[in-house]
């Protein structure tokens, strides 16, 4: 199936110089897997200055610095699923 045009564009910005690319790697495996049909475009997007930041649509979800920690995988799913599809049920992300 291929995605919709109007369909949500996921940005995972990440610093190059922390090496956070395997991080960012696992977590847009994660959100493909879980909403594979959902999202119509997943980008990795190279930064420096210890960034990590999740946005959807071009608002941002998630941050590393604001929040001083890393996301949990879980937390990610049910932000997206918030905002893109409320009624959709994560199964095991949802405990």
């Amino acid at each position: 199936m291929v995605a919709k045009i109007n369909s949500p564009r996921v940005e995972i910005h990440y610093c190059t110089k922390c090496r956070f690319i395997l991080r960012a790697n696992w977590i847009a495996q994660e959100l493909l897997m879980t909403f594979a049909e959902r999202i119509g475009e997943l980008a990795l997007v190279p930064s420096s200055g210890g960034v990590f930041s999740v946005l959807l649509d071009g608002e941002e979800i998630f941050s590393r610095k604001k929040s001083e920690r890393f996301p949990e995988s879980k937390e990610l799913k049910q932000l997206i699923r918030d905002r893109i599809e409320p009624e959709m049920d994560l199964g095991h992300s949802e405990a």
